[in-house]
């Protein structure tokens, strides 16, 4: 498996439910982005960091949580924008693939919130994008829909996927380039 390549949803779900982590592999995935893209440590005791709980075991290295961490890290910073979210695949009712993504942005929010701060410098685009995260975090999901509801449902995932790198661009990547000039 390529150091990028995410595991697959199911490994996190097991390795989560070991480790008695109480919150979805989707949830999970999205407060681990928000740790980083916040600028929180890359380190193989995440989980007890972005669930702000010291007493959560470590994953162990190389399983499906340790993984997830290399790969999304990896992903986070690739120039390509290969960065992708954890969530069901397209075999999945549209009420389970909206609720994953809801729980990724609740996630999220909870993760960027605890490595960044009460204010980042963020950008104004930036600072719109995380509004619309909370917006989507308090979200529920749709029981049903048709062909429209899955293209809009597509075009939240893509929007969400570049709002969490914009706000890693903002946070991470703009505090490295000034480190680099000074």
């Amino acid at each position: 498996m390529p150091a990028n390549q995410l595991p697959l949803l199911s490994e996190v779900e097991a390795e989560s439910q070991a480790l008695t982590l109480s919150t979805s592999a989707s949830e999970l995935h999205g407060a681990l982005c928000g740790w980083l893209a916040g600028g929180g440590a890359d380190v193989r005791e995440w989980p007890a960091k972005v669930l702000a709980d010291a007493s959560t075991a470590t994953p162990a290295a190389d399983g499906a949580l340790d993984r997830l961490r290399q790969a999304s890290a990896a992903q986070m910073g690739d120039d390509e924008f290969g960065f992708e979210l954890l969530l069901p695949g397209a075999e999945a009712s549209l009420s389970e693939r909206s609720g994953a993504l809801f729980d990724w942005c609740r996630g999220f929010l909870g993760g960027f919130g605890l490595a960044a701060g009460a204010a980042p410098n963020l950008s104004e685009e930036s600072r719109e994008a995380l509004g619309d995260l909370a917006k989507f975090a308090a979200t529920a999901p749709q029981e049903e829909g048709d062909e429209e509801d899955e293209e809009a449902l597509t075009e939240l995932e893509e929007f969400v996927r570049i709002a969490a790198l914009g706000l890693h661009g903002d946070v991470v990547l703009a505090a490295r380039r000034r480190q680099r000039l000074n």
